[in-house]
Parts: C-alpha cells; structure tokens; sequence
C-alpha cells in the first residue's frame, strides 16, 4: 500500500473524458492534487444528463432533479460553490394513478386508505417497503431477482396490482433480470430522507437550477487552470510506450481529426463506449464493459399554461399509461421566480438502450403524450401547451442485474495511466447526482490515485 500522505508524485497531464457530474467531481479532486487537467466533452455544453435547456424563454433541466436533505455530498458541493444557502425547500406529495384514478400517497393515512390494496395487502406492502428500509446487506439483495424478493415478502396480490406494473414501467421485460437490489437502493435513499431530520417529504433546488450550478462550477475549475474542450468527441484511445526510459503515455484521436498524448486518462463516459474506445483494454475487460445493460430515456419537457396537478410524482399502474411517471416540477420549482409564471411537466419512458422506442420520431411522442394526459385528466387541454420539447438518452443508468457487482469492469485499467470510472460503478444506490459525486471520490481516492502515485509514468 501505498502511504499518499508521504508521497508527492510530479504533476502530470490528465485527460477527463466527458464533463458531466462524474467528470466535473474527478476534475475537481485531480485539481486539488496539483494536476494539470482537460476535460473533453462531445456535447456543445457541460453537464451530461444534469445539463439544461431553453423552453421558450424558460431555462431548466432536460431531466428532472432535486436535492435531498440527505445529500450530503451535493450539498457540500453546493457549499463551495456559495450555492447550498441559497437551496430552496419544498414538502412534496406524491399521487397514483390506478384503475382509472389519481390518488393521493402522501401519508401514512392516505396509504392505508389505498383502494386498489385489501387492507391485509396494504399492510404487507408497507411491511416490505420497511422490511427493505432496515437491510444493510447489499450482497444478499443482488443475490436474488426484485421478483422473487417482492413476491416473497409483499405477497401474490400487492405485486402484481402495484409492484409488477411499476417494474414494468420503469424497466419494460428487464425487470425479469433485474436483483432486489434495485427496489432495495430506491427505499433506503427514500428512508434516509426521512432520517434526516425532517418526517416530511422535502425536494429542493437551487434558484437557476443546474445550469446555474454547472456554470459556477466550471468556472471555479477553469480559474485553477482547467482546460475545458466542447464539442471534442473521443474517437480512440491507446498507449505509446517510450523505448528509451520504459515511461508511457496515451495518445487520444479526436474525431475532429487532431490527436493530444497525456499522462494520463480517466474515462467517465458510458460503458459501451469505453470498450469501443478504448483499443488496447483486453477482450476481458471489453466485454465486461459491453455486457452492462443500460437505461435508456425519452423524456418529454411541457412548458404550461397550467398545472396537471397537485403532486410532485405520479406513479403509475395502469399498464395503457405508455408513460413512466409523472413528474410535475413546478410543485418545487417556483413558477414566478423560475419558469415565467408557467409550469413544467416531465413525461419520461425508460426502456433498455437497445430498445427501438428511443429512437421514436418527436412527433409521435408528443402525440401519444398528450393524448394520454387527455385521457388521465378531464381539465387537461393542449391548447395549455406553451413548449414542448423531447430529450433522450441512450445511456442512463446501468441495470442492477443479479449478482451485478462480481461482473463489474475494474476502474484500474490494464493499460497504465488509464483509468474506467462512470456510474455504471454504482452499486449500493441508485443513480441520482450525489450518489455520482460520491462514488466519485471514493474512487478516485481509494482506486485511482494511488494507483497513479505507485505506477511509473
């Protein structure tokens, strides 16, 4: 092992692929190891999936996000970037949508009144939500499928009239292959809100949303020396090695035609695309990096005249719905501060990344979109849309599948100085943006820099 504390390995150049959350957090912790750091993002902005958009005359998110009490890590972020005073805090509620109706899940009480549930349903629902809230075993959840474990403890009726129909809607067929470890990371980010002090539900945002964050945060880097390259998608990746003194260093090829040698390279960007890029990794390590199975997202942004509703989330149940959720923003984010006196909804579908529904046509999912929420609310009128705008991704977050953690490719590369760390790396939680910063750190200094000070470069 090697004692960092007594070390001081020579500033070297590094290479961050990707500037999105991941990337922007392994800037900041190079940075602060006196590295020289670029980072080279393909899109024309900063961000990734925590990047924003114009609706209009309304800037926000493309996807949707808010802040926990519990998100320590985000919140120390935002504290040094002179932005977590500013949080706003909000106590949400949360809907259903089953049998033809929106129902209120907002409290103990209105759980226990849930129609759709016999109350002995109810109650063994409510004991696996609890049940999954005081496990700390992560291993034994992924062990096993999330249908096995909720069929277990949930019973026949609860997960075929709530929990199947919510796998499906947020996993399609994977959820066959999906472990328990997936229902088991949404229960215990849920709970530990709620240990946090506060026994209410609160979401909040900073004022500006993530475009505000992003640009205080690129700016910070960028006034310690980091390079920032738009627009510069990698093409391919491989090592040099110098005959005369056996040091070694990357060269990266751009598609823009121009090619850069680094010390060093840490890639943050998807799986599948680090195998592709990355020529000199072993066909082990590759196909390590193609098996992860992705989630994928269409998610739909409404500009509105009025609100859909009183509720953050809808969740749905009723399988004609061919949406996910849905995510009504401006019960956080203030509409007369925020979004120009308006309001934003969020219509996402998530699908697996090889699924032929990410690549539907805008058109038709506005479509189908807006005829759904015609159906599910009898105040609802297109002629309310102001904007209406389609994202995607092909490349969310990486599928729990069972016993995920064994097949996972190593953030040491077999090629020195290369370096393999996204979200796919996620393991005891669930994708959100302080999960990211954390894995983020942990790694970086528990794998990745004292790989860097033992190796020869």
């Amino acid at each position: 092992m090697v004692d960092e504390a007594n070390s001081s390995p020579p500033k070297r150049r590094w290479l961050v692929i990707g500037a999105g959350v991941m990337g922007l957090k392994v800037a900041d912790e190079l940075i602060a190891k006196g590295q020289d750091v670029t980072i080279a993002e393909a899109a024309p902005t900063v961000g990734g999936l925590t990047s924003a958009w114009k609706l209009g005359d309304v800037t926000w998110d493309r996807f949707y996000h808010v802040t926990l009490l519990s998100d320590s890590v985000l919140r120390e972020k935002l504290r040094d970037l002179d932005l977590e005073d500013e949080i706003r805090w909000v106590e949400t509620k949360t809907g259903f949508y089953a049998g033809g109706e929106l129902l209120s899940m907002s409290n103990t009480l209105e759980f226990l009144r849930f129609k759709p549930l016999s109350l002995f349903q109810r109650l063994r629902l409510g004991g696996t939500i609890f049940l999954a809230s005081k496990i700390r075993d992560f291993r034994s959840m992924e062990r096993q499928s999330v249908e096995a474990w909720l069929r277990r403890w949930s019973g026949r009726g609860a997960f075929e009239k709530v929990w199947l129909p919510l796998l499906k809607a947020k996993l399609g067929d994977a959820y066959q292959k999906t472990s328990a470890a997936f229902i088991w990371a949404h229960t215990q980010r849920m709970y530990k809100a709620r240990r946090s002090g506060a026994k209410k539900e609160m979401f909040g945002y900073v004022p500006g949303g993530y475009a505000r964050i992003l640009e205080t945060w690129t700016e910070q880097l960028a006034s310690k020396g980091m390079r920032l390259l738009l627009g510069h998608s990698v093409r391919e990746i491989r090592k040099l090695d110098n005959d005369t003194d056996g040091s070694r260093q990357i060269e990266v090829d751009f598609h823009d035609a121009s090619s850069q040698i680094y010390d060093c390279v840490i890639s943050t960007i998807a799986s599948p695309l680090i195998a592709r890029q990355c020529v000199d990794l072993t066909e082990q390590e590759k196909q390590q990096h193609r098996s992860i199975t992705y989630l994928g997202v269409v998610c739909a942004s409404l500009l509105l005249k009025k609100p859909i509703s009183e509720y953050y989330v809808t969740n749905i149940t009723d399988t004609w719905v061919p949406l996910t959720g849905i995510i009504e923003m401006s019960t956080i984010v203030d509409p007369e501060r925020e979004l120009g006196g308006h309001h934003l909804v969020y219509l996402p579908k998530y699908m697996t990344d090889d699924h032929p529904d990410l690549a539907e046509p805008d058109d038709d999912y506005r479509e189908r979109c807006l005829q759904t929420l015609e159906k599910m609310y009898d105040h609802f009128s297109r002629d309310d849309v102001l904007e209406f705008k389609v994202a995607r991704a092909k490349y969310v977050a990486a599928l729990s599948t069972v016993d995920y953690s064994t097949r996972l490719p190593p953030v040491v590369t077999s090629v020195p100085g290369l370096y393999a760390l996204n979200s796919a790396h996620i393991l005891e939680g669930n994708l959100n943006v302080n999960e990211t910063l954390h894995l983020g750190a942990t790694k970086f200094h528990g794998e990745v820099w004292p790989d860097f000070v033992a190796t020869k470069h």
